[in-house]
Parts: C-alpha cells; sequence; structure tokens
C-alpha cells in the first residue's frame, strides 16, 4: 500500500461523505472532496483545512453528468499523476417525497434515482478501476442502504430502494473486474442523522463513517464484493 493514498469522495461537502473526508484525511490520506458546485467543495475543504487537515483537495463533480465526471478523471491526472486509491461513491439523494407509496412514483422519479444513485457510480467506476487495476491497489466502497437489501426490501420509496439495490449489483460485477489487491465492496452506514436520514435518526454521522472508513482501508486479505454493516456482513 502507498505511504499517503489518494482518496476521492463524491458527495464530499456534507454529511457522510464530509465525515468521511474528515476521517480519511485524519488517517494520513491525501483526500480529494467532491460536490457538484465548486464553490461547495472549496467551503468545506477550507472548513477541515481550519480543523488541522492540510490534505483536502476541493474538486468540482457531478456524478450524474457524464462531461463532469471526464472532466474530473482529467483533473485527477493532472494533479494528482492519475492516482486514485480510494473511491467512496458517496453521492445519492432521494427523488420521491417521504413515505411515497409505490404506486405513486412515476418512472421519471426513478429514471433520476437510478442516474445519480446507480449510474453515478457507474460512471466513476469506469473511470476509477481501470487506474486501481494498474496501480495493483484500490479501495472502492459504494455507500448504499440497507433499504436496497432484498432482504429487507419493502413498501414505500420504490426509486431509492432500486437504485440502492442496483449499485449493490454493481459492487458484485465490479469485483469480479477487479485486479490484486483491488477491493470492491458495498457498506450501508445505517440511518444517520444527516440532510437525508433527517433529525430523528437512529445513528450519529461519526457512527455512520466508521464501516466507511473500515472498508476504505480493509488490508490485502480483507473482503471484496460483499455487503457490509459496521463491518459485518449483511444480506443482500
Amino acid at each position: 500500500m502507498r505511504t499517503q493514498r489518494i482518496a476521492v469522495v463524491t458527495g464530499g461537502n456534507r454529511g457522510l461523505g464530509l465525515g468521511t473526508c474528515r476521517a480519511l484525511a485524519r488517517a494520513g490520506d491525501r483526500v480529494v472532496l467532491t460536490a457538484r458546485s465548486v464553490e461547495d467543495a472549496v467551503e468545506a475543504a477550507e472548513a477541515l483545512k481550519g480543523e488541522g487537515l492540510p490534505a483536502v483537495h476541493p474538486a468540482q463533480l457531478d456524478v450524474s453528468d457524464e462531461d463532469s465526471v471526464q472532466a474530473f478523471f482529467g483533473f485527477l491526472q493532472a494533479e494528482f499523476d492519475d492516482r486514485i486509491d480510494v473511491l467512496v461513491n458517496n453521492a445519492g439523494a432521494i427523488f420521491e417525497e417521504s413515505g411515497a407509496d409505490t404506486l405513486d412514483v412515476p418512472t421519471d422519479t426513478l429514471r433520476q434515482a437510478l442516474d445519480t444513485n446507480t449510474l453515478g457510480a457507474h460512471r466513476m467506476l469506469l473511470g476509477a478501476l481501470p487506474r486501481m487495476n494498474r496501480q495493483g491497489y484500490g479501495r472502492v466502497v459504494n455507500v448504499s442502504s440497507g433499504m436496497g437489501g432484498l432482504a429487507e426490501m419493502g413498501e414505500r420509496w420504490p426509486a431509492y430502494r432500486v437504485s440502492k439495490a442496483a449499485l449493490n449489483a454493481l459492487t458484485r460485477v465490479f469485483h469480479h473486474a477487479a485486479g490484486d489487491d483491488v477491493k470492491v465492496n458495498s457498506v450501508c452506514p445505517g440511518w444517520v442523522r444527516t440532510d437525508l436520514g433527517g433529525p430523528n435518526a437512529s445513528r450519529s454521522v461519526e457512527e455512520g463513517v466508521h464501516g466507511i472508513v473500515w472498508a476504505a482501508t480493509l488490508p490485502p486479505d480483507g473482503p471484496s464484493g460483499g455487503f457490509f454493516r459496521d463491518g459485518e456482513p449483511v444480506a443482500w
């Protein structure tokens, strides 16, 4: 493993993304904190630098926009010698109204959810995994949800559920495309008190981040192609 890794976090300007950037920077990584708005990325990176974490670099990235993704990998090539050691696919959103009934959610809402929550990660994986395979090292963490597990699948929030189930499928297929010491895993952070999870969620951001960082820092003999919560396997 490299002495100082380059870690990319999508949707890194708030919530779990910001918490993950903080934790990885504290662990010694050079963190590329991305956000759809460069202003949001800069503001969040400056806040972390104010906490004594200078190795945080802001970058604009909209995972739902192919041109933005391609421009981001151009940025990595120019600024970081085309390296990416860690990718945390954290960017995601819920597009249906809270508690929306399955039969009331139109196809366009599902399309939006898939474009951001699933295809956004796919775009990033297509860019990151070949680089990791060439390097002979990489850790990919797809931030999923128990709501996307078929074993826990229920009614309501159908677009979010389906998009996260599809993200878990990406974990499986890209795991099989990963080279030596390149690991691809899904992580459920649990119900976390963020803008997405709401103020009544049962877990803190730090608790949610713990499992993400665990998967991002796995040793060579660690698992790949799995679905985990707090470092323990959960049913697909």
